[in-house]
C-alpha cells in the first residue's frame, strides 16, 4: 500500500515539473517575438504595406512656431480708421490748398526710412498686391494739368517702372551695328528720401476748427539720365483717405522704443514729421521754386506757414 501512494506521489511530481518547464519555454517564445525588429525586416514590412497604412503609421506633428517674444503685438494689427468727422460745403468759411515735401534725411523723418519699415516698402506692398492704387503724375493739359489729380490710375507693374531708374545704353547687333537699348536698374528703397504730399487746409465753422486734410501722397524720384541734375518729381500718386486702412495696421519703428504702438496713419494724422511747403494755391498757379532761390525758397515757406496760422489767430477777438 505504502508503495503504491509513493508511486502516485512521485508521478504528481514529475507533472508537475513537466507543465512548469513547458510554460517557461512558452514565456521565453513571447518574449523572443517581441523583441525590435532588425532594420532590414522593417524595410521589408513597409514596403510590403500599402500607402494608406504607411499613412495611418506616420503622423507627423505641425509646426508651431514659438513665439519671438513674451507678449504678442495684435493692437497694431485689430486698429481701424478714425474717419474725418462730416464737412458740409456749406460750413466751409476758408480753405487753401497746400503742396509740401517730406525730406527723410532729416532727424525728425529718419524713422520713416527704417529698413525694419519703410514707408515706401508698405506703399508699394499694398500696390503690388492689388490693395492700393497709384495713379499717373504726368500732368495731362486736359483732365490733369498738374499731374496730381488721380485721373488716370496705374497697373502695379506700371507703378513699379516708375521707381525703377533706367538708362539707354548702346550696344551692337549681329552685324555690327551700333544700337540703342534700354536697360532698367533694380530698385533700390534707400534711394526714396523725400515724398510729396497735397492737403486742403480747411476751417469748419460749424465746429470752429482750422486743420489740414491730406489728399494723396507720392514718392519722389530723380532721374540719372544724360548725367544730368534733375529735380525730384513724383513717381506716382497715392489716394491718402483711400490708403489709411493699410497705414492704421502697420506699426513704425521708434528707436528709443520699442512699443511705440504708433502706426503710419498716426504719423500723418498726428502730424509726427517735418516738412516745407514747395507751393500754395495761387492766381498765377506759381512753384515757389519759380520766384525763389536757394535759401530763400525756405523762408519763404516758412512765411507761408506763418500766415496759415496767423489767419486763424486773427479769427479771435479779445
Amino acid at each position: 500500500m505504502k508503495t503504491k501512494i509513493l508511486l502516485i506521489v512521485l508521478s504528481l511530481a514529475c507533472t508537475t515539473g513537466f507543465a512548469q518547464s513547458k510554460k517557461k519555454k512558452t514565456t521565453r517564445k513571447k518574449a523572443a517575438t517581441t523583441q525590435q525588429t532588425p532594420p532590414q525586416q522593417i524595410t521589408a514590412l513597409n514596403a510590403a504595406q500599402p500607402d494608406s497604412a504607411k499613412r495611418q503609421q506616420v503622423v507627423l506633428k505641425p509646426f508651431d512656431r514659438p513665439l519671438d517674444g513674451y507678449y504678442k503685438k495684435t493692437n497694431i494689427l485689430s486698429a481701424t480708421v478714425t474717419p474725418y468727422p462730416a464737412l458740409r460745403e456749406a460750413d466751409v468759411a476758408y480753405a487753401k490748398r497746400v503742396w509740401r515735401e517730406i525730406d527723410l534725411r532729416e532727424k525728425m523723418n529718419q524713422y520713416l526710412a527704417s529698413p525694419k519699415a519703410r514707408l515706401i516698402d508698405v506703399l508699394l506692398s499694398s500696390i503690388m498686391a492689388g490693395e492700393l492704387t497709384a495713379y499717373d503724375a504726368n500732368p495731362d493739359p486736359v483732365n490733369d494739368p498738374d499731374g496730381d489729380s488721380f485721373a488716370k490710375p496705374l497697373t502695379p507693374s506700371e507703378a513699379y517702372a516708375r521707381l525703377v531708374d533706367s538708362a539707354v545704353v548702346e550696344k551692337q547687333d549681329i552685324n555690327g551695328n551700333s544700337v540703342r537699348s534700354k536697360v532698367a536698374g533694380i530698385l533700390s528703397a534707400d534711394s526714396i528720401i523725400k515724398f510729396r504730399i497735397k492737403e486742403d487746409w480747411v476751417f469748419d465753422k460749424q465746429r470752429s476748427v482750422f486743420e489740414p486734410r491730406i489728399i494723396g501722397i507720392a514718392p519722389m524720384i530723380k532721374s540719372t539720365a544724360g548725367g544730368a541734375d534733375l529735380d525730384y518729381y513724383p513717381a506716382f500718386w497715392i489716394y491718402f483717405p483711400d490708403a489709411r486702412h493699410v497705414l492704421a495696421v502697420k506699426e513704425v519703428v521708434n528707436k528709443n522704443s520699442d512699443a511705440t504702438g504708433l502706426s503710419f496713419d498716426d504719423v500723418f494724422m498726428k502730424r509726427i514729421f517735418t516738412s516745407y511747403i514747395v507751393k500754395v494755391s495761387n492766381d498765377k498757379d506759381e512753384r515757389i521754386k519759380d520766384y525763389a532761390q536757394g535759401i530763400d525758397k525756405l523762408y519763404e515757406s516758412e512765411k507761408i506757414k506763418k500766415g496759415l496760422m496767423n489767419w486763424e489767430l486773427n479769427l479771435w477777438q479779445y
